[in-house]
Parts: structure tokens; C-alpha cells; sequence
């Protein structure tokens, strides 16, 4: 079995919330990283998500920062839910 991450930026242009973090977060970019698996036994490549991670400012160290497992379908609300601000 083989696993793939995918890393990539996310903008946030409002203070915002994701489910599973106690906390609102700021406005600003975020690194996010998308672990996957292969499906083993197929004729051709299908990749699963395993683990998506999002890199956050810490709650106890000004500069610090912590990553902290989150739902891809969370992270879409968040960001739909942000853009919806802007209109």
C-alpha cells in the first residue's frame, strides 16, 4: 500500500471556525495536507483520503503553530462559509 500527501495553501479572509476546533482562527493562509492510500487490487490507481490536517496558530505560544486533524467536508463548509461573508 502506498500513501501520497498533498500539501496546499488555503486563504481565509474572515476569522473563521471548523468543526473539531475548539476555537475561532484567523483571518489568513493555512497549510493544509491531505493524506492518501492506494486501493489495492484494482487495475488501475484509486487513491483514498486517510487524514487531512490543517497547520493553526497554537492557543499557548505566541509564533507557535500546531496541526490538528480536521474533516475535508468541514474544511469546504469553512471555506464556503467565508466566501458567502464576502458577497
Amino acid at each position: 500500500m502506498s500513501i501520497r500527501s498533498r500539501h496546499e495553501t488555503v486563504t481565509f479572509r474572515h476569522p473563521f471556525h471548523i468543526r473539531g476546533i475548539d476555537r475561532e482562527l484567523p483571518a489568513g493562509c493555512y497549510e493544509v495536507v491531505t493524506d492518501e492510500e492506494t486501493i489495492e487490487g484494482l487495475s488501475f490507481p484509486v487513491w483514498r483520503r486517510i487524514a487531512t490536517l490543517i497547520t493553526v496558530p497554537a492557543e499557548s505560544l505566541r509564533g507557535a503553530t500546531e496541526r490538528l486533524a480536521i474533516g475535508s467536508v468541514d474544511l469546504a463548509d469553512a471555506q464556503a462559509a467565508d466566501r458567502e461573508r464576502c458577497q
